[in-house]
């Protein structure tokens, strides 16, 4: 192609996404062989033979890769988004069940790390002050305590009656059902809601 010629398609506005980012599929390139998720000591990581800009397989090997859900909360196992170690993509996974089991065990090990959530069975208490909010709460692993900044924004409603608690370290904490809770936990977390 001239020098014009590619300028003028650079210059051209893009008609589809499709124009813009090339999506790679990684629970298709699995399933073809040409991707293969494994363990490098503790880290997950990724060796692949996938497309470059030239349309020809290059193989490329990730020393560690990170996960993350695009919906954490409806669809955890499906639009799995794989970063490299500078956050850029490398592929998305659609749907964690194309994934054949082994690799699938190790994912949803590096997912379950990532997104660890205590589930809250009981508040124990919950404090003011300062613009923070101190809890203590018991959960299915034991008694937590944690602090939360701007508590109205940090409860995050799921569902009308699955919550989620986001301490401001970023940790995250469940409440599957908030009429499942007795009756004193309700009443401290029924002010926020």
């Amino acid at each position: 192609m001239s020098d014009s010629r590619k300028s003028e398609a650079n210059n051209r506005p893009a008609s589809a996404l499709r124009d813009v980012v090339k999506i790679v599929k990684l629970d298709d390139e699995v399933a073809a062989g040409n991707a293969v998720f494994y363990k490098n000591k503790d880290f997950l990581a990724l060796r692949a033979k996938l497309e470059n800009e030239n349309g020809e397989r290059e193989e490329k090997n990730w020393d560690r890769v990170f996960l993350h859900r695009a919906f954490p909360f409806d669809d955890p196992y499906e639009y799995i988004s794989v970063l490299d170690k500078d956050q850029n993509e490398i592929g998305i996974i659609g749907d964690l069940r194309n994934i054949e089991p082994n690799m699938r065990k190790l994912i949803e090990e590096e997912l379950e790390r990532k997104y660890y959530t205590p589930t809250i069975k009981a508040i124990k208490q919950i404090k003011e002050r300062y613009g923070f909010s101190h809890w203590k709460v018991e959960t299915d692993i034991g008694p937590l305590q944690f602090t939360v900044q701007d508590t109205y924004r940090s409860i995050i409603r799921v569902t009308s009656t699955r919550l989620f608690v986001v301490d401001m370290n970023g940790n995250r904490y469940e409440i599957p059902d908030i009429h499942e809770l007795d009756r004193k936990s309700y009443r401290m977390i029924e002010l926020y809601l």
